[in-house]
């Protein structure tokens, strides 16, 4: 499979991340869990008309040089990318924000939805996922499908999500999560952006502008820049998470308006 170079470090750098960070160090300590958090809303998911994903029979995983974090290409096609922004406005995003890093947790202000719904789940690995992690194994666990608990992130001008690292959740009879599954809904068409650590209307009307900014930034844990993914409609990013998670931020939109959708993928 193909890489992308830059300067990383190696998985195994980062299991001390959870426990070596403080909030005096850094802009973020919270764990963003894979399970519903208060506020959100999943109620109206019965209303949503999700879209139709077709089999992607050609689908490759670009991975960054010595690390697990990979990105794939056209996973949604743009119809299918709009048509899932429609229907989480048509359930409607509730803000999300956190008490700060004074408090220990991530800056965090975002609209967001969570909805439980195997189905869908279910549509989304079949469409040509599972087909990337036949050879990846954790700890003698394969992949065996998403999360349920789908969210929907919402990030419009001034909008970010500061550092912070995802949690691995425990789903009971052997099955874990160990994949963060991000799928940007909207963004630019063209190709991948990366960086060495040197280097008002409604929504609807907004996300017609051209995204701006709300990069996908991932540091080592030395705080320093490994690798930086802008927003491309229909691309997936991958990347472990729990304990070998790379700290990891959502930078600010600063023209237009960003929409992912988030899972996770469980090994058992």
């Amino acid at each position: 499979m193909p890489w992308l170079g830059y300067r990383s470090v190696a998985a195994s750098e980062f299991g001390a991340i959870t426990c070596s960070l403080k909030s005096t160090q850094l802009e973020t300590l919270r764990v963003d869990c894979c399970w519903g958090a208060m506020g959100e809303r999943g109620g109206d998911a019965k209303k949503a008309k999700w879209p139709s994903i077709k089999l992607k029979k050609d689908l490759h995983a670009t991975f960054f040089k010595d690390t697990h974090l990979f990105t794939v290409q056209s996973f949604l096609t743009s119809l299918e990318s709009r048509a899932f922004v429609r229907a989480a406005e048509s359930i409607g995003f509730v803000h999300q924000g956190s008490l700060g890093p004074t408090k220990g947790e991530a800056f965090r202000d975002n609209d967001r939805i969570s909805v439980n719904d195997l189905v869908l789940a279910q549509s989304i690995w079949d469409s040509g996922l599972n087909g990337l992690f036949g050879d990846i194994k954790i700890r003698g666990k394969v992949a065996v499908g998403l999360n349920p608990n789908i969210r929907f992130y919402r990030y419009k001008v001034g909008q970010r999500f500061g550092r912070h690292i995802d949690e691995s959740v425990d789903l009971g009879n052997g099955r874990r999560t160990y994949y963060t599954l991000l799928i940007y809904l909207s963004g630019s068409s063209g190709g991948l952006k990366t960086k060495t650590k040197n280097g008002s209307g409604t929504s609807q009307e907004a996300s017609a502008e051209a995204l701006v900014g709300g990069e996908t930034v991932f540091y080592d844990n030395r705080q320093r820049l490994v690798a930086e993914v802008a927003p491309i409609e229909g691309m997936a990013l991958l990347h472990l998470h729990g304990a070998q998670c790379m700290l990891h931020e959502a930078r600010n939109v600063s023209k237009g308006v960003k929409y992912v959708f988030r899972s996770d993928v469980i090994f058992a």
